[in-house]
């Protein structure tokens, strides 16, 4: 919304909460209100969602509702009046059980061409409702493209043990090397697939960081993975070892952004080498809109144990 307007477009924010940003309070669970958001417009920028973070707060049902229904109401509405294009937010965490190999096997290469089995109902319903897009381009001819986005939020690590081991600077900067982005680079693609989608038609993309590394790491990776990146980025030990950092031992997937360079023309800036160096200067590794945006929570209190309730 920030960056829409900026640029001189007229957007329609919609959101479940009051907020600078939001034009109208209602949920895309109200097929009514959906209508009536939908007068004028061109094109869905479709991001609302019931995130990994509620699976433990919000029930099954709830999760379909949103995820689901609320998307079926976007796409009925939206071809009833008549938008020409649509792109869905959705998350790599669809892949679910297929990005965690065998103890002994290489990590896994993360393209659009493996198989989704999800592992909870986040992933279930996030899938159920790429497939009603691909459903909506096939009967309704919707030019729709699907983002696949990697972690770009702020919030803590969900697992105990990484935020004991790991500060959280250093927990983020790891994972640019195979599972997360930059908030920036993530708007910059969603802008791209509303310029490309009539162009493409119908399509899925995986939007994370340019990995460094490539199919000849993948088995070291899961034995010695700063060996690896000290081959890719040598300059990242130094930088470490200034804040008392250290590597992931084990890594044991690579999401792969290749299409969406392609495709979209994409061209991520935040990669794990560009933010190594400014970490290296002393600079702050956020994007300067990650760090306008901050922290803002999925749930309205804190809880004890870590930033949500995990299953």
């Amino acid at each position: 919304m920030r960056t829409l307007l900026e640029a001189g477009h007229r957007p329609i924010g919609i959101d479940i909460k009051k907020s600078g940003f939001t034009d109208e309070v209602g949920s895309i669970t109200d097929r009514g209100f959906v209508k009536q958001c939908m007068r004028g417009v061109h094109a869905v920028l479709h991001t609302a969602t019931l995130h990994k973070p509620h699976i433990v707060t919000h029930t099954r049902q709830d999760f379909v509702d949103t995820n689901i229904t609320g998307t079926l109401n976007l796409l009925e509405e939206a071809t009833a009046a008549g938008v020409g294009a649509f792109v869905f937010t959705s998350t790599t965490s669809v892949f679910g059980r297929a990005l965690t190999p065998a103890p002994e096997a290489p990590a896994a290469w993360i393209t659009e061409d493996v198989l989704p089995v999800p592992k909870n109902i986040y992933g279930v319903t996030k899938l159920a409702a790429e497939n009603l897009c691909e459903l909506f381009h096939r009967i309704r001819g919707l030019s729709c493209l699907i983002l696949r986005t990697s972690r770009f939020f702020p919030d803590p690590d969900d697992r105990k043990e990484t935020r004991e081991n790991y500060a959280d600077d250093n927990v983020k900067i790891n994972e640019f090397l195979y599972r997360r982005a930059d908030i920036t680079d993530v708007v910059d693609v969603h802008l791209l697939a509303l310029q490309k989608v009539h162009t493409i038609g119908f399509g899925r993309f995986i939007v994370s960081a340019t990995t460094p590394f490539t199919r000849d790491d993948l088995q070291e990776l899961r034995t010695n993975t700063a060996a690896v990146v000290s081959r890719h980025v040598p300059r990242y030990k130094e930088a470490y070892a200034c804040h008392g950092w250290s590597m992931f031992p084990d890594i044991d997937r690579v999401y792969v952004n290749e299409r969406a360079r392609n495709e979209l023309g994409w061209t991520p800036q935040y990669d794990f080498a560009h933010v190594i160096d400014l970490v290296y200067a002393k600079k702050d590794w956020r994007s300067p809109l990650a760090r306008t945006i901050g922290y803002k929570g999925y749930h309205a209190h804190a809880f004890a144990e870590g930033p949500y309730p995990v299953e």
